[in-house]
C-alpha cells in the first residue's frame, strides 16, 4: 500500500472513530453529598436534639432539590446546595435512618444513609413481685401465648404437630374447647381483637385468624418479618414480635404495617423480645431465655421497667421427670390488673402483683 491510500485509510478511519464518539451521549454526573451530624459521637438519648448538615456538589448542571427524610418521614426538602436541619426532639429509640437524596434538573440523581442509635432518657424501674396464687397447668402445653377474656383463659402452644389454641376454665386448667393446627405449623403468639382470634407461626411468615365463639378459621394473613414470636394488640391494631429489638404494629384490616419500634433502655438495645401484653398504653415483653419481664412505652419503645422473676418455679416441688422449658406467657388479669405468668410445659401458673423494689 503506497503513502497516498495509507494517509485515506487513516483519515477514514479517524472520521468513524469520530462520528461513533459523537453519537455517544455522555452519562450525566450525579452529586456528591456529605453529610455530617452534631453531636458526632457520644450516646443519643430519647428528647435530644440531632443536627443534620448536608452539602450536595454539582460538578455539572444545576442541583433541582435535596430532600432530607428520617426513619422513611420526609422533614424537609431545599434547593440550596448546603444547609442543615435541627430534630429538635429524638422520639423512637433503637437505630434510626436519615437518608438524603439528592437530584439534579437532568435527572441524574444520588442517595446517602446515614444512621445512628437512640437510646433511653430513662433509667427503668426494678420491680419485684408478689406470688397472689397459682393455678394448674398442662405440662404438655408448650406455651407462646395467653390471654385472658371473657372468665376464660386462651392459650397458643407451639412445636410441630402439636400447636393449638385452647380456651381453658382457669381455675381449674379445663379444656373447654380447642383448635389443633396443620402439623407444618409451629404455632407462637396470640391476641384477641374484638370477635377474633390472631395466631403467628414460628417461621411460615403466615398468620391465621380465628373466630373467637367457635375457633373457625377464617382468614390468614403475610408478614415480612422471618420469624413470628409475639402477639398482641392496642384495641386497634395487632403488635407483634419477631426475636429481635423490633415491635411491629398491623392494621388487622388489611394486614399491612402500619409502624415499627427497636426497644432500648438506657444502656444497650434490648433483643430476643418474645411473649407480649397490652397495659394501658404499655407492654409487658418477655425476654427470651431470660426470667426477665419489660415494661415498654408502646408509644417510643422506650424500657421504663423490669420485673425479674427469678426463682419463681422454686416455690413449688418439681419432679425429675418434668420438661420445663423457659419462662414464656403473660396475660394481663382484667379484674385485679395483676399479671398471669407461666413457661413453657410448666406444671403451674402464676397470679403476681407487680411491685417496686425499694
Amino acid at each position: 500500500m503506497n503513502k497516498c491510500a495509507l494517509s485515506v485509510v487513516v483519515v477514514v478511519l479517524s472520521l468513524i472513530f469520530i462520528c461513533s464518539c459523537a453519537g455517544k451521549s455522555r452519562r450525566p454526573s450525579k452529586p456528591v453529598i456529605t453529610v455530617e451530624l452534631t453531636p458526632s459521637s457520644g450516646p443519643l438519648v430519647v428528647g435530644k436534639s440531632l443536627t443534620v448538615s448536608v452539602k450536595s456538589k454539582v460538578r455539572e448542571g444545576t442541583l433541582k432539590k435535596t430532600d432530607l427524610y428520617l426513619n422513611n418521614r420526609l422533614l424537609v426538602t431545599e434547593t440550596s446546595g448546603e444547609f442543615s436541619y435541627t430534630i429538635t426532639e429524638l422520639q423512637e429509640t433503637g437505630v434510626n435512618t436519615l437518608r438524603v437524596f439528592s437530584e439534579k434538573n437532568d435527572g441524574s440523581s444520588a442517595v446517602v444513609i446515614r444512621n445512628f442509635t437512640l437510646l433511653s432518657d430513662v433509667v427503668p424501674v426494678n420491680y419485684s413481685y408478689t406470688v397472689i396464687r397459682d393455678f394448674p397447668h398442662d405440662t404438655g402445653h408448650f406455651t407462646q401465648g395467653l390471654e385472658i377474656r371473657n372468665g376464660f383463659l386462651f392459650e397458643g402452644t407451639g412445636e410441630y404437630g402439636t400447636s393449638a389454641i385452647y380456651r381453658k376454665n382457669l381455675p381449674s386448667g379445663r379444656v373447654v374447647n380447642s383448635v389443633k393446627m396443620d402439623n407444618r405449623y409451629f404455632g407462637e403468639g396470640i391476641t384477641i381483637l374484638e370477635d377474633k382470634i390472631y395466631q403467628l407461626t414460628y417461621k411460615n411468615q403466615i398468620g391465621f385468624v380465628y373466630n373467637l365463639a367457635d375457633f373457625a378459621l377464617v382468614d390468614s394473613f403475610r408478614y415480612a418479618s422471618k420469624e413470628g414470636w409475639g402477639l398482641t394488640n392496642d384495641g386497634k391494631s395487632l403488635i407483634m414480635s419477631d426475636g429481635s429489638a423490633v415491635l411491629t404494629w398491623i392494621d388487622p384490616a388489611g394486614f399491612s404495617v402500619q409502624r415499627s419500634i427497636q426497644v432500648a433502655d438506657h444502656e444497650k438495645i434490648y433483643q430476643y423480645l418474645n411473649e407480649l401484653e397490652y397495659d394501658s398504653g404499655y407492654l409487658w415483653a418477655n425476654v427470651w431465655g431470660s426470667e426477665r419481664i419489660l415494661r415498654i412505652e408502646a408509644r417510643s419503645g422506650r424500657i421504663t421497667g423490669y420485673v425479674d422473676l427469678k426463682g419463681l418455679l422454686g416455690t413449688l416441688p418439681l419432679n425429675q421427670s418434668d420438661r420445663l422449658d423457659v419462662m414464656n406467657g403473660i396475660a394481663l388479669m382484667p379484674s385485679t390488673g395483676h399479671l398471669l405468668v407461666t413457661g413453657k410445659r410448666w406444671p403451674r401458673m402464676f397470679e403476681i402483683k407487680v411491685i417496686i423494689s425499694e
